[in-house]
């Protein structure tokens, strides 16, 4: 089984479950989406060590890093109770 085949069954697993018990969740996200579409799979071995992948992990999510494109999810009134 390919690493991206793998990635995409947790990552469909775990947005099913987590929306299926906190369904408010996915009315909060921005395209009701839980993951984006990347993500960083290494192993420990002749290129990367487990420090490489420390650091990476630890360094995620650094605003610094990212540049902030909306404060909250954007809302439409379609007048449905």
């Amino acid at each position: 089984m390919s690493v991206t085949r793998l990635v995409t069954i947790i990552k469909s697993i775990t947005a099913k479950e987590i929306f299926k018990n906190h369904s408010h969740i996915k009315k909060i996200l921005w395209g009701g989406s839980l993951w984006t579409t990347g993500y960083y799979a290494n192993t420990v071995g002749q290129y990367a060590g487990e420090e490489t992948i420390r650091n990476y992990v630890k360094n995620q999510g650094k605003e610094k890093e990212y540049k902030k494109i909306h404060e909250d999810q954007l809302t439409f009134d379609f007048g449905v109770s």
